[in-house]
């Protein structure tokens, strides 16, 4: 009985096993597919990811075993390595060339603005470079380009400089020269010349740097002649004593001879000795009036009417001449009667000195309202159509007892030059270049005189 049931039992599990087995065996199957493929992907992705690897490392280290790769990356980078430093000298170059035009600018500004005149002369002779005080102060507008010998002058003393320096390669430290401008007026220059050279070649020009010292010469002259009139007033003192009672006593005997009843050539003598001794008083009275301190007086002074008298009175006494004034003229501090006769003593020369010219002697006053940093001034020119005065003449003119005039004392224009200079002004001769001389007299304006200078020339501004 037992047995029974445990026979029916066994039959009983058995019964469905063989299908079971066959849904396990498939199921295995598929699974063991699905795996396979999952291993397979897996295994070509590494394999993929392995070649890309491959290729950045033969891309960016060549293999030795792969020539052409090799050289064609090292080409590469020997090209982008030029690039590089070919971007880095454009910069440099760049950078050198902002530091040479800054450099181009300053220089040129220090040229333009430095008070002192710069001349650059090459080796041709030909002017490179001029800034504005060298125009300034040789009175020439333009010198860029141009011939130094024909800009300066042919027979000029800075002229022969330049040609020395140029030719033997001399240098002239602190010269001093007188330099005429196309104006014609005369100014004191001071000079220094030097040659270009580079290193131990040939010239290859010369640069001149000049200074203005006409005012300075001036201020000097007018200094020497401060000191010349403290000596002369010395000397004065003590002689001129004895001189007026010696001629006073020759004077008073020739007039003594003179009246007795004698033969005409004792007479004669005795007229002899009166004219001379009139001579001497006239030349003791002109030094003593010279050498003696002028006690000036500060009052304005007009000069349009004392001119108009001055023409008068020279164009009444040289009627061969014809004598004009022309141009403003102002007001000045000083004394009425001394530049009276300062500008008498002028005009009258000039009138004399081309009285016998062709054509009729002619006289000119030119009047000028100069307004200037230090206060206006007062320019008056006299200017005639003469012979002209000698070159070497020139720088002697106001020197004491120095004439051209035969019958002169030589103390006509000195005195001209101590009332002008102790009225605070100055007076200067030059050559015209159209033929005759001028005399330019330059004296300070009053105050209100300036200011109505002022005032009219802020208006036409």
């Amino acid at each position: 009985m037992y047995d029974m049931n445990i026979f029916s039992m066994l039959s009983t599990l058995q019964a469905p096993r063989t299908p079971n087995l066959w849904i396990f065996g498939v199921g295995a199957a598929v699974g063991l597919f699905v795996i396979a493929l999952v291993v397979l992907f897996l295994v070509k992705r590494s394999f993929q990811n392995a070649r890309s690897a491959r290729t950045e490392v033969s891309s960016e280290a060549p293999r030795v075993q792969n020539p052409s790769a090799f050289m064609a990356a090292s080409m590469q980078g020997v090209i982008q390595k030029l690039r590089d430093q070919e971007k880095e000298l454009e910069r440099l170059h760049r950078i050198e060339k902002e530091r040479a035009a800054h450099s181009a600018r300053l220089s040129e500004e220090v040229t333009r603005n430095m008070p002192a005149g710069l001349l650059v002369v090459n080796a041709t002779g030909i002017i490179s470079s001029a800034n504005p005080a060298a125009e300034q102060t040789l009175g020439i507008r333009g010198l860029g380009f141009r011939r130094y010998s024909e800009a300066l002058g042919e027979s000029s003393e800075l002229t022969r400089f330049v040609a020395e320096c140029l030719g033997e390669g001399k240098i002239f430290r602190r010269e001093q020269v007188e330099h005429t401008t196309p104006a014609g007026d005369r100014r004191h220059l001071g000079v220094t010349i030097s040659p270009i050279r580079k290193g131990n070649e040939k010239i290859n020009g010369a640069i001149c740097l000049l200074s203005d010292l006409t005012e300075l010469a001036a201020l000097q002259q007018q200094m020497q002649l401060k000191e010349n009139l403290a000596a002369l007033g010395e000397l004065s003192a003590g002689i001129a004593h004895e001189f007026k009672n010696a001629l006073a006593t020759i004077s008073g005997y020739a007039q003594m001879i003179r009246a007795e009843e004698l033969n005409g050539e004792a007479s004669d003598y005795a007229d002899r000795i009166l004219e001379q001794t009139r001579n001497i008083t006239h030349v003791v009275t002109e030094f003593l009036r010279y050498a003696r301190p002028l006690d000036i007086a500060n009052e304005p002074v007009p000069l349009e009417p004392l001119v108009e008298r001055v023409v008068s009175e020279v164009a009444n006494a040289k009627p061969e001449a014809q004598v004009r004034a022309e141009g403003r003229f102002s007001s000045v501090p000083g004394d009425e009667g001394l530049l009276r006769q300062a500008l008498l003593n002028l005009v009258r020369n000039a009138a004399e000195a081309c009285a016998d010219t062709a054509g009729g002697g002619r006289v000119v006053l030119q009047g000028e309202v100069v307004r200037g940093e230090a206060g206006g001034s007062q320019r008056i020119v006299i200017l005639d159509n003469g012979p002209g005065i000698e070159r070497e003449s020139l720088g002697k003119l106001f020197r004491p007892f120095y004439t051209t005039k035969s019958d002169g004392t030589g103390l006509g224009l000195a005195v001209v030059q101590k009332i002008i200079v102790q009225h605070g002004g100055q007076v200067e001769a030059r050559n015209r270049p159209e033929g005759g001389a001028a005399f330019t007299v330059t004296l300070p304006l009053c105050a209100d005189a300036v200011e109505a200078v002022e005032l009219k020339n802020s208006i036409e501004t």
